[in-house]
């Protein structure tokens, strides 16, 4: 909690103002951030400072995980964190590769789970990835991908948490995550639950004890309009100890993980937390 703390603090205080073409707001930008997340002691990396959805966090990596590519899979797992970017982006709405209704495009999982070979085939780097680490394999390019320039034409959104490295050492999993873009009062606290929550999955159905999560952000950045919630409420609220993550042990496979896992094989324990802040969202 206190290093998220202090990369808000660092934005009020050290922050440049950037103009962002796509919303249409200016930002307090700084570059590079490194979080870590204890994941070996179960440290949950929920937002303490105020109210956290975490559930909604988790069903969207879920998605990504099952490669979902339409806003209403995502919503049936139990998110809406789709809904505006497949249907109010006017760039999109216009793009004639969208599909129609909810339809997002080639993002995030459909990457992850059907990359697109130049000989026409795909490849599902996820399965690889759980495949070698399964059998206790690490090459050193234990790593699924998101980051596909020649197709974010074809998307509604080009990924801002792109690559996951993942890393076996005598038999303890430890997870790189690589941001290229972070909205800190909304989207960091999202993207901590899924690295964590990533990083303890993979390594629950390859059968081996989650270390360290490191988690790279390039660009962290406040919209204008969130920055008097952040500097006036927030970062003045002291922050409570860290919940745990109880995740269902019946979980044993990817196929579980394509299949019938939901919400409810996924609990927190010990989450205290200070009142809800409700900070705009720019699509």
């Amino acid at each position: 909690m206190k290093q998220y703390l202090d990369l808000c603090q660092r934005l009020i205080d050290q922050g440049e103002w950037v103009e962002n073409k796509r919303t249409g707001k200016r930002c307090l930008t700084v570059i590079n951030a490194d979080l870590t997340y204890d994941v070996a002691h179960n440290q949950f990396p929920l937002i303490t400072t105020r109210k956290s959805y975490w559930k909604s966090a988790i069903a969207e990596i879920l998605g990504y995980i099952r490669g979902y590519d339409n806003a209403a899979d995502f919503r049936a797992l139990g998110t809406k964190t789709w809904d505006a970017n497949s249907n109010e982006n006017q760039d999109w709405l216009n793009n004639p590769f969208r599909k129609g209704q909810d339809d997002m495009g080639r993002v995030y999982g459909v990457q992850g789970r059907s990359w697109a070979k130049p000989d026409g085939g795909h490849l599902d780097q996820l399965r690889k990835l759980v495949d070698n680490l399964s059998q206790g394999i690490d090459d050193r390019g234990e790593i699924i991908t998101f980051y596909n320039p020649g197709e974010f034409h074809m998307g509604c959104l080009r990924p801002c948490m792109h690559t996951h490295t993942f890393s076996l050492l005598s038999g303890t999993l430890y997870l790189t995550s690589y941001q290229r873009s972070c909205d800190v009062p909304l989207g960091l606290n999202f993207n901590q639950v899924q690295v964590f929550t990533l990083l303890k999955l993979i390594a629950q159905i390859t059968g081996h004890k989650p270390g360290m999560a490191y988690h790279k952000i390039v660009n962290a950045h406040i919209y204008e309009d969130q920055l008097e919630l952040m500097r006036d409420v927030q970062v003045k609220r002291e922050p409570f100890a860290s919940p745990q993550l109880m995740i269902n042990p019946d979980i044993k496979s990817l196929e579980d993980l394509e299949t019938w896992v939901t919400m409810d094989d996924f609990e927190v324990s010990g989450y205290q937390c200070h009142e809800a802040i409700r900070y705009p969202f720019s699509v």
